[in-house]
């Protein structure tokens, strides 16, 4: 049984609503799938760009701390502790002490891990551009005339 709060709100969706929200879900799964088999193609896994990409555009500085990198991640903190070790392991990213809080430690990007993350990161947004409008989120509540292609 559902929690109360997954009850949607509002009318039913419209055919043109489903297409929508179809093609979306394809273009991102055409995106996710560009995006690790050019990952791997480049010695790394999908989890370790992930990384490089939540550290190098985290808020305001050049480090991140584990349990900020699990929330941007979505991972259990020793999940990403385990995938800090293995990225430290192949030179891209390094810990250094914490002078704010000694109960935690700054993770950082090496030269090396920046350097593929920045080549790996054009690779993604050139994807981005050709993808386009396949990527554009559905537009909810405006009713579309059947036919007209427009979502």
């Amino acid at each position: 049984m559902a929690p109360e709060d997954d009850e949607p709100a509002g009318p039913p969706l419209t055919k043109q609503e489903f297409e929508a929200l179809a093609r979306f879900r394809f273009g991102i799964r055409r995106y996710l799938r560009f995006s690790e088999e050019t990952v791997r193609r480049h010695g790394l896994t999908p989890q370790q760009y992930q990384l490089l990409l939540a550290l190098k555009g985290f808020p305001d500085r050049e480090w991140a701390t584990v349990r900020e990198l699990a929330e941007r991640l979505q991972l259990r903190h020793h999940s990403v502790v385990e995938l800090v070790d293995r990225a430290q392991g192949q030179g891209l990213v390094t810990r250094a002490a914490n002078p704010e809080d000694a109960r935690s430690v700054r993770v950082l990007l090496t030269t090396s891990g920046d350097r593929i993350l920045g080549r790996l990161s054009a690779l993604h947004r050139d994807e981005l551009r050709r993808l386009d409008t396949t990527l554009t989120p559905p537009e909810w509540g405006e009713s579309v005339p059947a036919g007209s292609g427009t979502v």
